[in-house]
């Protein structure tokens, strides 16, 4: 006995431990069922109850459907159900972390439970630091935070993540990002968030080395990577002695290379011109290293592969790329054989795939003269234009020996595809009969490409839906041969709203000028038509009005393009009205004053040949002047007539308005008044200028080409020409001085002008600098000609703000008549520029041109000039 109660006494602290060390575990496990209460319970042996009541302490409760248990049910206590609510309570992110159930009374085999929760605080603001503003209204679109909302810890962690991975797609991989949380004063509940933005230095590619590459130039491999490009470097003489001093040690390295790869050699780590921002994008990555074994295919490396790659930090914290690649043999085209092909020969079909024996093995060269070709036509153009939708050409290898490749081609046929239905989808605004009439592909005609492509072309040159995002979506059904082509359009504002103000003839001059060009007549009536304006049937209707004092003009134009709504036969109309004076009354003998009015009406329709890109025009146009006193006119009293007859062709294939990427536009104009003088006997010679010009004549011939080359990504060359001439009928009554060509400048008119003339835009002088004169005044010319060079590239393609910069070189002159007409003899002028294209203001430019060659007589006439542009007066 004695030595029972000595063990007990020597293991009794050891018992201690262990029971208080169980105790504690299930304590944590059951969410210390037993706190702040004195019930005692048996975490070794858990018993069942039934609970009789569930209260909540804390600020907050919960749904009774979010636990485990409820009234009346059986649980075992300590047990899973609990410690399981806690869990999942938990997990729901609206609670603090210290949530505890606790017994609160046991009658028996009943329990009453307790569960303690504090909500977890509510948003009520938020400040950014250390951020621009534009950074954070592009915070506020991804990060979605707004008052009331529940913070947690997740919430925070992703806002992180998200201005963490909007930094790293702008090139900053080490922004670092801290929030803090600050609680109100009087609600502890509501808290602020400050987040602290610190974005670090950019993070640039310092440079993408190719390992293994001997084969072909680094440079060809640097142009393939697209999206991941190092950083700008220009130091042309950096360490030029150490590589003075390596070319004369190890001369005989250096003698199988001509002069051309040593300079290339020198320059490639000291000189990188870059127009694109150096960052590092893993998916740009990606696609790039794809692009690498692209253009390793194109030069005829078929088995080249990238074996591995690396992207490290510097000590500089900037990238290092190195790829390695492992390029194998150069391969050649040998024999190309066509199996499966009926609709065409052999011969036809290797015309149109242009590759010869011999070539360099080029599958990408394959695979786009074999189909959509963007430089011309290609095999499967061939047979989609006659209605072959279910075409298809397979490239099989047949055999390799050595470096050559033999290519057999399986070619699969099948059926002509017939359009059944056409529809269009997204026309918010313009009818469906309008965009459909259009359209070059109608229900019932054989299916063809190259009638979809046009089909596109003619409903962006509507101007009214969004170039970047009109699609056609071809629904074949090949066990009845048909397909259903739906246009997916993307309706963009058309219409055009110009407010002015300025300082002209000294006075302050307003205006105010709104185009419709997407009007609806037949709507005007109805009331729901009305939002802002009706719209929708394609009309174009616009007004200008001059309310000023001295200076009063009111004008309107209209255009139906569709008249009679069977062929695309336009109907315009116009008509001005235009009063200058003095500002004293018409009764008073001092009143001065012109009258302009000006009215034309013409009809256009769309030729079929030489092809259905030209347009035919043909109008007849009234002026009238009505002069008193006005000393400022070619007489100072009397009136005159002007009635001419004016003929347009036109032949336009641009592939968008806004910003074309493609295509030309022809235009040949000649606008020709009845020869009066030939059939008068009187003296011309001796009249006064109010009886010599009572009728004008005169004809003038005008002739324009502007032509769009995409080089490559969204970069357009535009080339573009003009000339004019204004001829006489009367050597004695000589040429008119209405209608004549004022060429320099912006190209934007001023409302001083009242003669007809035609004002052309010309960078890097002043206006009308480059017009004949007369003692000092510029009196317009009869011949000019202008040439333009371009590049552009865009900004922005957005239909709400297109913006696009450009470089220019421009020649041109004007002459005062066939003498001294001298083609070689132009002025010449380069810059850059800027054009932002707003829906409701039209197209705004802003110009810099340095003009070469001096102007006699006036040294500010050429030089360092701006120039600001509105709807592409000076283009």
């Amino acid at each position: 006995m004695f030595d029972m109660m000595f063990l007990i006494r020597s293991i009794k602290p050891y018992l201690l431990i262990v029971f208080l060390l169980t105790l504690a575990i299930n304590g944590i496990s059951q969410g210390s069922l037993q706190s702040e209460t004195r019930i005692s319970l048996n975490y070794l042996h858990p018993e069942e109850y039934e609970i009789g009541g569930i209260t909540f302490s804390g600020n907050a409760i919960c749904d009774l459907k979010s636990l485990n248990f409820a009234v009346g049910d059986k649980i075992k206590v300590p047990g899973e159900q609990i410690s399981k609510t806690i869990e999942r309570l938990s997990k729901m992110g609206l609670y603090e972390d210290n949530i505890q159930i606790t017994a609160t009374k046991i009658q028996g085999k009943i329990i009453f439970l307790d569960i303690f929760l504090e909500e977890v605080p509510r948003l009520v603001g938020f400040v950014y630091k250390g951020v621009r503003k534009s950074e954070i209204d592009d915070f506020n679109n991804k990060v979605n935070l707004s008052q009331g909302r529940v913070v947690n810890e997740n919430l925070k962690q992703v806002v992180k993540n998200i201005i963490t991975n909007y930094y790293v797609d702008k090139g900053y991989y080490f922004a670092n990002i801290n929030i803090e949380e600050e609680r109100d004063s009087l609600n502890k509940n509501l808290v602020t968030l400050t987040i602290n933005v610190n974005k670090g230095r950019k993070t640039r590619i310092n440079e993408i080395a190719f390992i293994g590459a001997e084969e072909v130039e680094i440079s060809k491999l640097s142009s393939a990577m697209s999206n991941t490009k190092a950083k700008f470097i220009f130091r042309p003489f950096n360490k030029v002695d150490t590589a003075i001093v390596d070319f004369i040690k190890h001369r005989e390295k250096y003698k199988n290379k001509d002069l051309a790869h040593l300079l290339l050699d020198y320059y490639r780590p000291r000189v990188r011109i870059r127009f694109k921002a150096s960052k590092f994008k893993e998916d740009g990555y990606e696609e790039d290293k794809i692009d690498v074994i692209r253009k390793y295919n194109e030069l005829g490396y078929r088995d080249a592969y990238i074996a591995k790659d690396t992207v490290y930090l510097n000590d500089n914290k900037e990238l290092n790329i190195e790829i390695h690649v492992n390029e194998g043999k150069k391969y050649y085209f040998r024999n190309i054989t066509w199996v499966g092909n009926t609709k065409y020969k052999t011969d036809v079909l290797n015309q149109v795939l242009n590759i010869r024996k011999g070539d360099v093995y080029n599958t990408v060269l394959l695979e786009r003269n074999l189909s959509m070709n963007p430089e011309g036509l290609d095999v499967s153009t061939l047979y989609l234009d006659d209605g072959y939708l279910f075409f298809n050409a397979m490239p099989i290898e047949k055999s390799i020996e050595k470096d050559s490749v033999d290519i057999e081609i399986r070619v699969v046929e099948r059926a002509q595809a017939t359009i059944n239905r056409v529809t269009v989808t997204g026309n918010t605004r313009t009818g469906d009969e309008v965009i459909l009439r259009e359209l070059n592909t109608m229900p019932g005609q054989k299916f063809s490409r190259s009638d979809v492509i046009r089909s596109q072309r003619q409903l962006l040159q509507m101007g009214y839906f969004n170039q970047e995002k009109l699609n056609v979506i071809p629904n074949a059904n090949e066990v009845d041969g048909t397909v259903d082509l739906e246009y997916v359009v993307e309706e963009a504002s058309s219409d055009q709203l110009e407010l002015s103000i300025g300082w002209g003839s000294n006075q302050f001059i307003a205006s105010i000028g709104v185009s419709f060009n997407n009007f609806s007549f037949k709507k005007i009536f109805k009331k729901d038509a009305w939002a802002p304006i009706p719209s929708g049937d394609g009309q174009k209707l616009s007004f200008r009005v001059y309310p000023n004092i001295y200076y009063r003009q009111f004008g309107f134009s209209f255009t139906e393009p569709w008249l009679g709504g069977k062929k695309p036969n336009s109907f315009i109309c116009s008509f001005s009205h235009t009063n200058y004076s003095n500002g004293i009354s018409e009764s008073n003998i001092n009143h001065q004053r012109i009258k302009i009015t000006n009215a034309t009406i013409g009809l256009s329709n769309r030729l079929k040949l030489p092809d259905d890109y030209f347009t035919m025009s043909n109008f007849i146009s009234y002026q009238y002047y009505d002069v008193r006193n006005w000393p400022y006119f070619i007489f100072t009293s009397g009136y005159s007539h002007g009635l001419s007859y004016n003929f347009v062709l036109n032949r336009n294939s641009l592939d968008a308005v806004i910003y074309p990427k493609n295509g030309s536009d022809i235009l040949l104009s000649l606008q020709i008044t009845p020869p009066y003088s030939l059939f008068s006997n009187q003296d011309y010679a001796s009249m006064e200028p109010k009886d010599r010009y009572k009728w004008l004549e005169y004809h003038k011939w005008k002739f324009n080409v502007s032509h769009y080359l995409n080089i490559v990504d969204n970069l357009v060359l535009s080339v573009r020409t003009k000339f004019g001439f204004l001829g006489h009928y009367n050597s004695v009554l000589g040429s008119t001085p209405f209608e004549r060509f004022y060429l320099g400048g912006s190209g934007l008119s001023s409302i001083s002008i009242s003669d007809g003339r035609e004002i052309i835009g010309m960078r890097g002088y002043v206006d009308e600098a480059l017009t004949p004169t007369q003692s000092g005044t510029a009196i317009g010319g009869t011949i000019y000609q202008k040439f333009t060079f371009e590049l552009r590239y865009p900004i922005s393609l957005n239909p709400s703000a297109t913006i696009f910069l450009l470089t220019f070189l421009e020649a041109g002159n004007c002459w005062l008549n066939r003498e001294t007409y001298k083609p070689f003899e132009m002025h010449r002028s380069a810059g850059v520029g800027v054009r932002i294209n707003l829906p409701m203001f039209g197209m705004l430019g802003l110009d810099w041109g340095y003009g070469f060659d001096p102007i006699p007589g006036n040294k500010t006439a050429a030089g360092s000039q701006f120039h600001f542009s509105i709807n592409q007066s000076i283009d």
